[in-house]
């Protein structure tokens, strides 16, 4: 990479941005620094033709003639630029909107998304405008002075230095981790974008600030400068959005293929039907879905399997894995395919039990060998947030190097390279780890090795799965009809409905009664009523009997409430499970069709690994234990999860008692040596 040649720059906007002090917090500066760079960029791009425009604009306001007149994907026919508006500084706020309103479409709606007229405006009425617009003035950032390669990289390094007071779930990208994802999923892929006449679509769907989609794109250039990148991106805040395609203009870049929106509801989705050869992404973590869930929800049940989300809908709280089907379906389904990465929490990883959607998803993934590799990275390395990070590696083509052959076919790679960091001299927010460029180097050569060692595990794809089944026990009851047990009818649901006192209490007490409330306490009288000829009837045939046979006792409970007629189905269930108690050694109860049934209480489940066979554990780890146990086939479920955590723990033993004693000894020494301190003070 270039070494920052005009690192000044930024020094000198990051100092003077204190002019904004007061009106603005440190962290809005952004607000107006980062539009006024691009702005007065553009403007010194403009100048050289600023008069044949304007000229030209007299006969003709066509984008794409006047473009061809600026050698830009943009221009402006405003009669001002920065030098102008200063020389009438009672008018700079209405000249200023008049000069953006000059630009072409694409660069207004840049505007328009960072809400730059309420920039303008608050600045103007604090008597700050003249000044900032004086600040940017004196600065030359024509081509000649400043390249595009080096207006990206001042561009990127404001865009990072703002980023550090970033809000909490703006989750801002640090360079190194872009540069390993670009190292994973390209270092593999180096002959092949080498060829000559390459055409390379790369997509960012969580795009941001479009980091991922310079960092990519940079990397192919200097493997192969001839070769043509295609960059395709979305981004759902305004002013994120409005940086990446300010980024990719300043670049020279077509910034026309970033979208603005949702990615995952199908009605904003900005890229349908596109696929790409690479793409990278940094959803934020946890975003909750709620609030747009019925058109992903349409979706998934109208288009199934067929569509972006038919191999599983997660839990509302949390979208990670809706992002990842969401970039699976942009992949190319020629021979090459395409090769994907996304930074994921550790949630993705196992959330969710067998048969949930974030279960299914997985199931999905790596059945269909989709999963290439998931890298764990160190704690601390974000702006905003300290936990654990995992980048995921998809591809729809898992042959490792093209040169060896389908070597990555049928497995998976698990890469811990947690450990993989330097501490920061001085931290920013939360970040307090950096990966440097030897350690990316390092991190890519143990993972395009492929070969098992401390930190690199290799599975089969059915490692992460397991089959879930229910362990069922038989139901057996003893029953007596006693006056402690006809008590216990009032807790069984069937029994209590029939009447609610509190209800009952106040619709009475209503003074203005509906029809519909007179109908409810005729219904709840009848239900006590109802109620009390069963106790009634019950504590009048108490006895010491009990029996062991659930049929037996019907055929004595049956004829003692006969006179009841309201006494059937789920009344009487509740009715003699009410005068029941669980007893191991009472008979087994059975259905009708002399079935034994199971009792809920006794329900276990298990989980068996794939490979195992499940009746082969059942009768090693269940039977010795409860011998009158089955397995219930009909509940069984396959799931999946990924135990990153567990396969790569490493046992500590504890300190010995000795080695306690003596740092409590040199704890009761330092305490000692702070209270004489104080009482010499």
């Amino acid at each position: 990479m270039e070494i920052l040649k005009n690192n000044e720059f930024v020094n000198f906007i990051w100092k003077n941005a204190e002019i904004l002090r007061g009106p603005y917090k440190k962290e809005e500066y952004r607000d107006v620094i980062l539009p006024l760079s691009v702005l007065r960029r553009f403007d010194s791009l403009l100048e050289p033709t600023k008069k044949e425009v304007l000229e030209k604009a007299k006969s003709i306001k066509h984008d794409a003639i006047l473009n061809r007149i600026t050698g830009y994907d943009f221009n402006n026919t405003s009669p001002f630029d920065f030098q102008t508006l200063l020389k009438d500084p009672d008018n700079i706020a209405a000249n200023l909107r008049n000069y953006i309103q000059g630009y072409s479409t694409n660069v207004r709606v840049i505007f328009e998304r960072f809400d730059f007229e309420d920039e303008i405006k608050k600045m103007d009425e604090h008597n700050l405008l003249y000044s900032v617009i004086q600040l940017f003035a004196s600065m030359d950032l024509s081509v000649e002075k400043v390249s595009n390669i080096q207006m990206g990289y001042i561009f990127e390094e404001l865009i990072r230095r703002f980023s550090e007071n970033a809000e909490a779930g703006d989750h801002y990208t640090p360079r190194e981790v872009i540069k390993l994802m670009v190292n994973l999923l390209l270092n593999e892929d180096q002959s092949e974008l080498m060829k000559e006449g390459k055409i390379v679509q790369i997509g960012d769907f969580a795009c941001g600030t479009g980091g991922m989609l310079s960092e990519a794109t940079e990397y192919i250039k200097e493997l192969n400068p001839n070769t043509q990148v295609e960059v395709f991106g979305q981004e759902i805040n305004p002013k994120s959005y409005a940086i990446a395609c300010a980024d990719l203009l300043i670049k020279g870049q077509n910034a026309g293929q970033i979208a603005f929106g949702n990615s995952l509801t199908e009605e904003t989705d900005g890229h349908k039907g596109l696929q790409v050869r690479y793409s990278l992404m940094n959803p934020p973590f946890g975003v909750d879905w709620k609030h747009y869930s019925s058109s992903i929800l349409e979706e998934h049940e109208e288009k199934g399997e067929s569509g972006r989300y038919g191999a599983g809908i997660p839990r509302t709280s949390d979208g990670s894995l809706l992002f990842l089907q969401h970039m699976v379906s942009k992949m190319k389904k020629d021979e090459l395919g395409s090769r994907m990465a996304i930074i994921f929490n550790g949630s993705p990883l196992f959330t969710g039990d067998a048969g949930s959607g974030e279960s299914e998803v997985r199931r999905w993934l790596i059945e269909n060998d989709l999963l290439e590799a998931i890298v764990a990275l160190p704690d601390q390395l974000f702006y905003n947030t300290g936990i654990p990070t995992y980048i995921w590696i998809l591809s729809n083509r898992k042959n490792g190097d093209l040169k060896k052959g389908a070597v990555r076919k049928g497995k998976i790679q698990l890469l811990d390279a947690s450990n993989y960091f330097t501490r920061m001299r001085k931290n920013m927010g939360n970040k307090r780890n950096e990966i440097t460029q030897s350690q990316i180097d390092e991190i890519t050569r143990i993972y395009g090795e492929f070969k098992e060692n401390e930190y690199c595990k290799i599975f089969d794809l059915d490692d992460f799965g397991f089959k879930k089944i229910t362990v069922e026990r038989p139901l057996k009851l003893n029953f007596r009809i006693s006056e402690e047990r006809i008590k216990n009818l009032y807790t069984e649901a069937a029994f209590s409905k029939l009447f609610n006192e509190e209800t009952y209490l106040e619709l009475k007490t209503k003074k203005e009664k509906k029809a519909s409330d007179l109908k409810k306490i005729k219904a709840l009288e009848e239900g006590k009523s109802l109620q009390d000829s069963i106790v009634a009837q019950l504590t009048e045939n108490t006895s010491s009997a009990i029996y062991f046979n659930r049929e037996e006792f019907l055929n004595v409970l049956k004829p003692l409430l006969s006179n009841i007629p309201e006494v059937k189905g789920s009344l009487l269930k509740a009715i003699y499970m009410g005068l029941s108690e669980r007893d191991e050694n009472a008979e087994e109860c059975r259905d009708k069709k002399g079935n034994v049934e199971s009792d809920p209480s006794l329900r276990d489940t298990e989980s068996v690994p794939l490979k195992q066979d499940i009746y082969k554990y059942f009768e090693q780890e269940v039977l010795p234990h409860v011998s009158d146990a089955w397995i219930d086939e009909s509940k069984t479920k396959v799931g999946y999860e990924i135990p990153f955590t567990r396969i790569f723990y490493k046992y500590q033993p504890l300190p010995s008692s000795v080695e306690i004693k003596k740092d409590m000894r040199k704890m009761e020494q330092e305490i000692l040596l702070l209270m004489e301190g104080l009482l010499n003070e």
